[in-house]
């Protein structure tokens, strides 16, 4: 089985880590490699980072099919082009949010997220209400820590500790979900530290990839999820006119 993992940013340090930590979950016989799409930004932090990452996404998606690709993880909190990319591919494809979410809600009572800056609460939340987990998610909060400073900011452990604990005590919550790929090194010693589960949604994906296609199951692809038309398709996204 082969999986591959996109982080939809352009950041190798950060591609390597979660490709580290997907792979240490991977069963026996099955192959995890992670990229970064050629073109896109550096970090996804807003709603303009994540529209212009999504077609960087699709051409590796796209890539994946020649391959061999037997499923895809997309490792953006956000989920950016997950809708896309499922009509793209033939096995199935995990955003690290709706897996991480629903790996917390079978933890307890409810979860509390926990993602960088305060402007992507709000996705968050949104994912939370699109995946039907709405009802288990207690609260979101973030560390205040940009993404590309996770593995460069001394404080980086010390400051999403206390910002998970922080969410824990305020919401109640029985577990934690990470909300960025780029803090997938940080769940065992952030639950050892607080005394709760930390879910790490790109393991979590990982998993659920690897369990989709074991049970031969991929996205339904006779109504929304269909492959696109074929159609021109102009100007810096003329290569992407007739999806393979």
């Amino acid at each position: 089985m082969f999986i591959k993992v996109i982080n939809p940013n352009t950041s190798q340090g950060m591609t390597a880590v979660i490709e580290q930590f997907a792979r240490a979950v991977a069963g026996p016989g099955t192959t995890v490699r992670a990229v970064s799409p050629a073109m896109g930004p550096a970090s996804i932090e807003s709603h303009y980072d994540e529209a212009l990452s999504v077609p960087g996404i699709l051409a590796e998606i796209a890539s994946g099919e020649q391959e061999g690709a037997d499923g895809y993880v997309i490792a953006c909190f956000g989920d950016p082009g997950l809708d896309a990319a499922r009509e793209l591919a033939h096995g199935p494809v995990v955003g690290i949010a709706e897996a991480a979410m629903r790996a917390a809600s079978y933890l307890g009572g409810g979860f509390s997220v926990v993602t960088t800056l305060d402007r992507t609460r709000g996705r968050a939340w949104d994912l939370a209400d699109r995946y039907g987990a709405r009802r288990f998610c207690r609260g979101v909060h973030a560390c205040g820590i940009p993404v590309l400073d996770l593995e460069s900011d001394p404080e980086t452990v010390k400051k999403l500790t206390t910002a998970c604990r922080t969410a824990v005590e305020q919401d109640g919550s029985d577990a934690v979900v990470l909300g960025c790929a780029g803090m997938t090194n940080l769940c065992a010693e952030i639950s050892a530290e607080i005394g709760v589960p930390v879910v790490d949604g790109v393991q979590a994906a990982t998993l659920m990839v690897q369990s989709l296609v074991t049970m031969g199951l991929r996205t339904g692809a006779r109504g929304e999820f269909a492959a696109p038309l074929p159609k021109p398709y102009t100007g810096l996204l003329g290569d992407f006119g007739t999806p393979s």
